[in-house]
């Protein structure tokens, strides 16, 4: 069972879709091949925001307002409409699957199993309501999981700012520092969080100091003072050029813990607590906390029991809470709130840095932290992060490296938020009190609402007023209110899909969970793949998959992302109309996938032609068995040639390679065995040998039936083992192939991989030729000799003397009608000497430097040429009747 991660129902497909679905392909025609049954059922993911925006942005431009429940509408056309043509587009690839009945997101049986898995988790306790820092999308006006964030280079207003500590407590801990103006100083790279302040955290491990910056301008006055790590003493005095300092007092975090500093353009204090998570990396040691806009802040709001204060809007704008900058897009706010700091005389130092910073992955634009209220799967409840650590060293990860980027994240991430404000999904369905504000969600509340979405869908929740859907007797467990609302908020798409082994492997009646692999891109690790761990270990204790490939992305031939801008994107319909389905699948099979793939017109260009050259031998083989029928004319394995025993003992070699290779899901070493196979060994050596045999002799002879029996042989398993990377060209191959049985299935996708076999096996052998195929190459090359002399033409043109060392003399002797086929020469004799005769211009003498002692004399073949072989004889001319005849062929024409 490979269950299939859903893509997205949004536009056409890309090249990288292309990779991942004939990765998949791949797979299963090779597993139904090895005799498991595979029934492969693709899905779609059709919820969530780009769709949704799509359908806004249709409705912006003609100036339309909807209620949500025809948005939805809206947006499942769309998804019907793209799940049609990406249905069409894999087809095209070659794809096998259930199409006439894939799974997706938005069926109405899918999403209520979306809500019975939500249901599960409330039963559990792992979900909770509250107001926490989430990563928010102010563009999509949505809250982001982690796997909807990705990280880009982003520029930003790096600041030094100074909160003056005004507390009298100060002047008992520091009895020096009477009547002095004392700042503590804070490093930040974002301004806009500052009107959020509410604490100064330092760590409860690093040295600090009180350093006096000198009043150079008056020199008898007293200057000013600041507090700050002394790790970082240095590195701020450089970058601010200051140069007479003076350290009056080295002191730990107890002596300032505690202490209220004045916020520097509102009226408020800043109280200076202790962290573990501040550094000597960068900044001042001394770290500004704002609850309401990140989770470590957030954490140690919860700890010092402050506000979690957050005042910026679903837009990303100051609320009236922040009255200079109200209705202020927050990063626009940026200079402004500099400029305040200025004036106060609170800024120290500015500068613009480069860094990294996260973004939505969708709409692409930076997002920011920020509280607000949301739904959550608690990872530390139940030991759902304990449990999932450990399922994850249980499965399989393939390459290995995918257990530590996975196992990292999921030890690591936070609580999963997993609600969105947006309209296109599943609901959650909770009912939340009018009079007091709590909310209500039970599993007994979402199993009757699973029920409705079954028989109408989740538009449903939108359809019918509260009092239609509530329980009855529903009353507010705090109040005792009857008066309630519903819950605006949908689930995170994540949720949707990472329920897909339930809402599919466990309803699919011929499928079953776990799945025996799951198989997307290494994005996944942080998206589908762990959505779907999570889900499945807090409500079954156990992963949903046995293994998970990861492969790599698509990347143009230089090792660059592809993007639009760059104009180096190659589309699978660009490929398909050139080249063929068939070489883009060749693609996928020929590089490892385990790395970023690289494709580019250079490398379409050398797979067409390694496709073409597999065609070709397919081709060439069926045209020399139109007259070969297996059941009549095939020759026992005891009849062949040692030549052709030679090709089925390699031909066995090369199944077992395949088939392991199949196996562990090495595809480039599938391709390119079989293509060295027919590249090197069969059409430069085998069929170029079998040439004189297969067109001279007599059309029902031994000979002729032994080599058509062979590379009949040779055909089948390759028509097997290509088969489910290249199913259109070797069904077409095995169509024309001859049957050996009546009842042999008319499809090579209905036949098995080639069956593991000792028969064909004959080391003896090959270790005998290996030695005459050493030799073959030596004289080849005293061939090339002649023929740039121009003593010969082709290689019949030629008469061949071996002169072997003692060692070879024997097996060449033995092996001298085998040597005069595969040099495909007119004579070839193995002597002791040179029967030198006529001019230099006559012969070519050829010394072998990488065998000593061999020898090779090269003349014109004597005789004369018979124009039906192309041997030369001096048997030639002598027969009356066909003059022009060798005595071979004259015995072929029965003369």
């Amino acid at each position: 069972i490979l269950h299939d991660g859903p893509p997205y129902a949004n536009g056409r497909i890309h090249i990288g879709h292309a990779l991942n679905k004939i990765l998949k392909d791949i797979i299963v025609k090779s597993r139904f091949m090895m005799g498991y049954a595979t029934d492969y059922v693709p899905g779609w993911d059709c919820h969530g925001l780009p769709i949704e925006l799509q359908v806004d942005k249709a409705l912006a431009e003609d100036k339309k307002k909807l209620s949500k429940l025809e948005i939805r509408k809206r947006c499942r056309e769309y998804a019907e409409k793209y799940v049609a043509i990406q249905r069409d587009e894999f087809k095209r690839l070659g794809v096998f699957g259930e199409w006439d009945n894939p799974y997706l997101t938005m069926d109405y049986g899918y999403q209520a199993s979306i809500l019975k898995e939500l249901g599960k988790c409330v039963d559990k306790g792992l979900v909770y309501k509250g107001k926490k820092p989430v990563h928010w999308c102010s563009s999509c006006e949505t809250a982001l999981a982690e796997a909807e964030v990705e990280y880009a280079s982003k520029e930003s207003p790096s600041i030094y700012v100074k909160f003056r500590i005004l507390d009298p407590e100060l002047n008992k801990r520091f009895p020096g520092l009477s009547n002095r103006e004392v700042s503590i100083i804070i490093w930040t790279t974002t301004p806009w969080t500052l009107p959020a302040n509410l604490a100064i955290a330092i760590h409860p491990e690093f040295e600090y100091v009180v350093v006096e910056r000198k009043n150079t301008e008056h020199r008898d006055k007293d200057g000013e003072v600041f507090i700050l790590a002394e790790g970082l003493l240095e590195d701020l005095a450089r970058r601010l050029n200051w140069e007479d300092l003076n350290i009056i007092e080295r002191f730990r975090h107890e002596k300032v813990v505690g202490l209220k500093a004045l916020h520097p353009f509102i009226e408020r204090d800043s109280i200076i607590i202790t962290a573990e998570h501040v550094t000597l990396e960068a900044g001042t040691g001394c770290v500004h906390i704002a609850p309401g806009h990140g989770q470590e802040d957030y954490e140690l709001g919860l700890k010092h029991g402050l506000e979690i204060y957050a005042p910026v809007d679903n837009h990303g704008k100051f609320t009236r809470d922040v009255k200079d900058f109200e209705g202020q897009f927050v990063f626009k706010a940026n200079n402004g709130i500099i400029d305040l700091l200025i004036k106060n005389g609170a800024l120290i130092y500015k500068e613009v840095i480069e860094h990294s910073y996260p973004h939505c992955w969708r709409c692409k634009k930076p997002v920011i932290f920020r509280a607000t209220e949301q739904w959550f799967i608690l990872m530390d409840k139940g030991n759902l992060r304990e449990k999932a650590l450990s399922e994850i060293e249980r499965v399989r990860w393939i390459p290995e490296w995918g257990k530590n980027r996975i196992y990292s994240m999921a030890e690591n991430r936070p609580d999963w938020c997993i609600s969105r404000q947006r309209a296109w999904g599943v609901p959650i369905t909770a009912f939340v009190c009018k009079l007091c504000g709590t909310t209500l969600l039970s599993k007994e509340i979402i199993d009757k609402m699973a029920a409705e979405f079954e028989k109408g869908g989740a538009d449903i929740w939108f359809e019918k007023d509260v009092r239609e859907l509530i329980p009855e007797n529903t009353r507010c467990k705090k109040c005792n209110s009857t008066e309630f609302s519903k819950e605006e908020d949908i689930l995170d798409v994540w949720f949707d899909s990472g329920s897909s082994f339930a809402a599919v492997l466990e309803k699919h009646e011929k499928l079953t969970s776990p799945a025996d692999l799951y198989l997307e891109g290494s994005d996944q690790h942080r998206g589908w793949f762990q959505s779907s761990l999570l889900i499945s270990v807090g409500t079954r204790d156990r992963a949903p998959f046995k293994a998970v490939l990861t492969h790599g992305f698509v990347v143009d031939g230089k090792g660059k992302k592809m993007s639009k801008s760059m104009g180096n994107v190659i589309a699978p319909q660009e490929v398909i109309s050139k080249y063929g389905a068939e070489v883009l699948r060749l693609w996928v099979a020929g590089e490892d996938y385990r790395e970023d793939i690289r494709i580019s017109e250079e490398i379409l260009t050398r797979l067409s032609e390694g496709y073409r050259r597999i065609r070709n031998t397919c081709r060439y083989i069926l045209g020399n068995l139109y007259d070969f029928d297996p059941k009549r004319d095939a020759v026992l394995y005891d009849e062949l040639t040692e030549l052709d025993r030679l090709t089925l003992h390699r031909l066995t070699i090369l199944d077992r390679k395949v088939l392991k290779a199949y196996t562990d899901f090495e595809f480039h070493l599938v391709y390119h065995s079989i293509y060295n196979f027919c590249a090197v060994y069969l059409s430069a050596f085998y069929l170029d040998i079998l040439k004189d045999r297969l067109y001279t002799s007599s059309a029902d002879s031994r000979e002729r039936r032994a080599a058509q029996t062979t590379i009949y042989h040779v055909l089948d398993h390759l028509a097997r083992l290509l088969a489910p990377i290249l199913p259109l060209t070797m069904d077409e191959a095995w169509n024309f192939l001859p049957k050996r049985e009546n009842k042999e299935p008319d499809s090579v996708h209905l036949t098995s991989l080639p069956k593991e076999t000792d028969d064909w096996l004959d080391e003896g052998l090959e270790e005998r030729w290996r030695s005459l195929l050493r030799a073959k190459d030596e004289i080849s090359k005293a061939l090339e000799s002649a023929r740039q002399k121009k003593l010969i033409g082709h290689s019949l043109d030629a008469r061949v003397t071996v002169l072997p060392p003692k060692d070879m003399k024997d097996a060449l002797k033995a092996g001298r009608a085998d040597l005069k086929d595969i040099l495909i020469v007119s004579q070839i004799d193995v002597s002791s000497n040179y029967p030198i005769s006529g001019n230099e211009d006559s012969f070519v003498v050829f010394e072998s430097q990488d065998i000593p002692g061999l020898k090779v004399y090269i003349e014109q073949a004597r005789g004369k040429k018979c124009e039906r072989c192309w041997n030369y004889s001096e048997e030639v001319g002598r027969n009356t009747e066909h003059p022009t005849i060798c005595e071979r062929c004259l015995k072929v024409l029965g003369q």
